[in-house]
């Protein structure tokens, strides 16, 4: 295991795209070695040497380098799905608060795939009541809320997503109010096709700038939770 996180190796993506094609634990234990050397290792130290920078933004964040505690686990649970095959082709990092429910409290995140990469912040699903909550912020203080977002126009990495009702919920909002009031779930995403940058430390620092650049919008969802 390397010291230190010089980023991915090229062969990473392609580890994906193979295992793809090989779904079975027949490759995949043939192909441990690969799988531990290519991501779980590197993923390690990129949660590592992010932890500083993600104590600072909020002291109550896991930051241990561990599967089950910050990194996915590569096997699928394919209990309730029709899709049977035994291992993701995608492996992520999430930094958030210990929660019994941490799927609809507010998190930071990295993902990795064969052709892209994305990281971000937001809920994994948040809750109606949480959704509620912001919905009430942004009529009652409008303003406060523009002050919070309008970083977010005067840049191109990062974009809001998550899924919308089909109609206003208070039609009288203007625009630029109206698409985060309408939203049944919130994150934001910077999404990216595989590029140079994963193969150096360029990532980690993306990264770490990145979610610096979230914290505003991470305490106000907590706030709202």
């Amino acid at each position: 295991m390397a010291d230190r996180f010089n980023g991915f190796s090229p062969l990473a993506p392609v580890f994906f795209e193979q295992l793809a094609v090989n779904n079975n634990k027949t490759w995949f234990e043939a192909h441990r070695d690969e799988y531990q050397e290519l991501l779980l290792e590197p993923l390690k130290l990129l949660v590592s040497e992010l932890a500083d920078t993600m104590q600072a933004l909020d002291p109550a964040l896991i930051t241990l380098p561990a599967v089950d505690k910050t990194i996915s686990r590569i096997y699928r649970d394919t209990r309730f799905s029709r899709n049977k095959s035994p291992y993701k082709t995608c492996l992520w990092i999430t930094f958030k608060r210990y929660s019994p429910d941490w799927k609809t409290a507010p998190c930071f995140f990295f993902e990795i795939t064969a052709d892209s990469y994305r990281y971000g912040m937001g809920f994994y699903s948040a809750s109606r009541q949480t959704m509620d909550n912001l919905r009430r912020l942004i009529e009652a203080q409008p303003e406060r809320f523009r002050q919070t977002v309008t970083w977010l126009a005067q840049q191109d990495a990062f974009v809001l997503e998550g899924e919308c009702y089909k109609r206003p919920l208070n039609p009288a909002l203007p625009d630029d109010l109206q698409t985060w009031h309408c939203r049944k779930n919130v994150c934001l995403i910077c999404n990216r096709e595989v590029d140079g940058r994963l193969f150096t430390q360029d990532i980690r620092d993306d990264l770490a700038a990145g979610f610096r650049q979230l914290q505003p919008l991470y305490d106000l969802f907590w706030q709202m939770v």
